[in-house]
């Protein structure tokens, strides 16, 4: 049986060639085109967002000094029942301290380490919470690490002063979440378009 003229675009098809219409592999999608990337205004292709090395660092040492706190929080709250004993040895071997004044300034002590054990954890618990936050983050994660780090900067400082040489280590990791946040790099994650 015979369908006519070839050339006759009303006619059965003759044969197609292969790769056109329906896609042969599953997992295509239909009508055999593959799917536009997402655009940007104008017609430019997105590109794919890959966090960038010196924001992941930043990441990385603010996980890092978290850490440190976290450690630092629960030693300083487990150490004051040690600095409780150690006023309490000084108030009463003052002979003009009664026993009860001893108590006291034990109980002050004590006290005071706590509460700076729990400003500390208070301090991982933003550290750790900001640098969860970077894969997702927009500029208040920024913001927030960029401020925190400064304060860690800042209290750095303040201990090297102090003569302690281990607030070299915070000084230099809180200079680098700075600098690493704050370029332009930084700039581009934190600012980017999220779909």
């Amino acid at each position: 049986m015979s369908f006519g003229d070839p050339n006759n675009p009303y006619g059965a098809p003759q044969g197609q060639p292969p790769g056109y219409g329906h896609p042969q592999q599953p997992g295509q999608p239909s009508y055999g085109y593959p799917s536009a990337p997402p655009m940007q205004p104008y017609g430019q292709p997105v590109p794919p967002v890959v966090m960038p090395g010196g924001v992941k660092a930043a990441r990385v040492m603010l996980y890092v000094l978290g850490g440190f706190q976290v450690l630092g929080g629960v030693l300083m709250m487990a150490a004051s029942a040690w600095f409780a004993d150690y006023f309490e040895d000084i108030a009463s071997s003052e002979p003009n301290i009664s026993a009860e004044d001893a108590d006291t300034v034990a109980d002050i002590g004590a006290g005071v380490m706590i509460a700076l054990g729990v400003i500390v954890l208070a301090f991982a618990f933003w550290a750790i919470f900001t640098a969860a936050k970077f894969a997702k983050g927009r500029g208040g994660v920024r913001v927030s690490a960029i401020v925190y780090a400064s304060l860690v900067t800042l209290f750095s400082v303040l201990s090297l002063l102090g003569t302690n040489i281990f607030a070299l280590i915070s000084l230099v990791l809180g200079i680098l979440i700075i600098v690493f946040c704050a370029n332009r790099n930084g700039g581009y994650w934190f600012n980017r378009p999220q779909y």
